[in-house]
């Protein structure tokens, strides 16, 4: 395969049915998985294990995980044991999370970058198998190691991902991070605003943000039938839109249509409202921030992402037939990219 290509699940299939998608990426050469952790919905370890189990060559990452929720020496103990599972497949992508629903479970998301960097440094060191002294605003470890009494005790090969979309975060993972997983429902436009902020932090650690690995979630909405697929990536859009519209002004959607959106939508949006809201948001809208339409237009649409910075396409299938899409990119996005360069 000429180009890279993973793929994103999150809860919409059975476990099983997952185990299947996995299959069939690595038979058709994709390279990783990422399993969502959203909402209070499926914790993302439980089918990470059962991805890496079986298995022989895919990746298997967290998209993501979040730095509140896990002790930090227990998301170190667990990301080693999924590299017990599957040596040097595993990938830890992690994320600050959001409010409301941080606070709505009694979590302050204070200082949210010191909170990273803390427990980003401290999983690091413990994944090296070092023995570690930790006293931090969060993080606090008193000589502790992982305790590997049966089984290999050389340091781990688990890259750190952040999932970071402010400019802060982006900077932050420039400077500390293996890699960013670049967000979804974004324009290619965004892109270049988040290089600039990894540039910024890469500097900081006498590196350039070329020297990251940069995946990105790209929704795609693939169907022969275009309307089909349009409408199928509409909900998730609208939905978008009313959550998080500065994200989408950054992207290139108009004022005009966020406050006409905003006029519908409340929080939380109801069925109603959202079929509602659908109505208002025009199809090159849809097209400006995922990747949706006829295969060749998908394959398209992936191959701008890449152009404006993104290394690896993580594609999150919303059409039907999941086979069908990975089928469509097993040959890659057929887009010689070009050279990287440095920033």
């Amino acid at each position: 395969m000429a180009d890279r290509v993973a793929l994103y699940l999150q809860d919409a299939h059975e476990i099983r049915e997952g185990i299947e998608f996995c299959q069939y990426a690595e038979q058709n050469n994709f390279e990783a998985v990422w399993q969502a952790e959203s909402r209070l919905v499926r914790d993302a370890i439980v089918p990470m294990a059962a991805f890496a189990a079986t298995t022989e060559r895919i990746k298997i990452g967290s998209g993501v995980i979040n730095n509140w929720t896990r002790n930090a020496a227990v998301t170190a103990a667990t990301f080693l044991t999924l590299d017990d599972l599957a040596p040097d497949r595993i990938l830890l992508g992690i994320g600050a999370w959001w409010d409301p629903l941080a606070r709505k479970v009694g979590i302050e998301r204070r200082k949210p970058l010191t909170a990273m960097r803390e427990v980003v440094e401290s999983v690091r060191q413990l994944l090296r198998m070092e023995r570690v002294s930790f006293q931090g605003e969060f993080v606090h470890f008193d000589d502790i190691q992982l305790d590997v009494v049966h089984g290999r005790k050389t340091p781990r090969n688990v890259p750190i991902y952040i999932g970071a979309t402010g400019p802060q975060m982006m900077e932050l993972t420039g400077e500390i991070a293996d890699g960013v997983l670049l967000n979804y429902l974004v324009s290619p436009r965004y892109n270049v605003g988040a290089m600039e902020r990894l540039e910024e932090g890469a500097k900081k650690a006498g590196r350039s943000a070329y020297d990251l690995d940069r995946p990105q979630l790209v929704v795609c909405s693939l169907d022969n039938d275009r309307k089909k697929a349009l409408d199928n990536a509409r909900k998730l859009v609208t939905q978008y839109l009313g959550q998080q519209p500065h994200i989408m002004k950054a992207s290139g959607v108009s004022q005009e249509l966020l406050d006409e959106i905003n006029q519908v939508l409340t929080w939380p949006a109801t069925e109603e409202e959202i079929e509602r809201a659908m109505e208002l948001v025009p199809d090159d809208v849809v097209q400006m921030i995922t990747a949706s339409g006829t295969p060749e237009e998908c394959r398209a649409k992936v191959r701008e992402y890449v152009e404006h910075g993104a290394t690896c396409p993580v594609l999150y299938p919303l059409g039907d037939d999941v086979k069908a899409m990975i089928d469509a990119f097993s040959n890659g996005y057929s887009g010689a990219y070009g050279k990287e360069e440095s920033a």
